[in-house]
């Protein structure tokens, strides 16, 4: 990837639905080479994907919290089957495959603490793997828009 590459990248994070004659003009080529170049960076899967932003509030998921999770024994059959399980609740927007203490991290959304209890305790708790749960509340979630390239990948 060059500089032109990296700008493109930069730009569809921005704004993935920046027209392709704008996003030529922004990087200085050609409406033809902006395209290909952006097909280039799907194909290669750089560019994995376009979607829209919505708020959490919005979709009645006024509480956040990351739950910690402990699976024993931990096998890779156990750790395998708890992570595609956890994956598919509606309730799971990130599983988060982690070391250290625990063996998972999960984000989830839900309407309020009362859905987040009934959520730990009717759902994970009652799953004959898991060890150990531990919850924190969310207060504040800021996310990056916009991923810059770091160490030798930087342009």
């Amino acid at each position: 990837m060059d500089a032109v590459d990296w700008e493109i990248v930069r730009i569809l994070q921005d704004d993935a639905r920046v027209t392709n004659r704008e996003l030529a003009e922004r990087v200085h080529v050609s409406p033809s080479t902006s395209s290909e170049r952006t097909r280039a960076l799907q194909a290669s899967g750089v560019v994995s994907g376009y979607h829209a932003t919505i708020a959490m509030d919005a979709l009645g998921r006024h509480v956040q919290a990351m739950i910690a999770v402990t699976v024993r024994p931990p096998t890779r059959e156990l750790v395998e089957g708890f992570r595609n399980w956890a994956a598919g609740l509606p309730e799971v927007l990130s599983v988060f495959v982690v070391s250290g203490g625990s063996d998972f991290l999960l984000h989830v959304g839900v309407p309020d603490t009362d859905a987040l209890y009934g959520f730990v305790i009717d759902r994970l708790t009652q799953r004959p793997e898991v060890a150990d749960v531990n919850t924190s509340v969310v207060y504040e979630h800021l996310r990056r828009a916009v991923l810059e390239p770091l160490g030798d990948d930087a342009p």
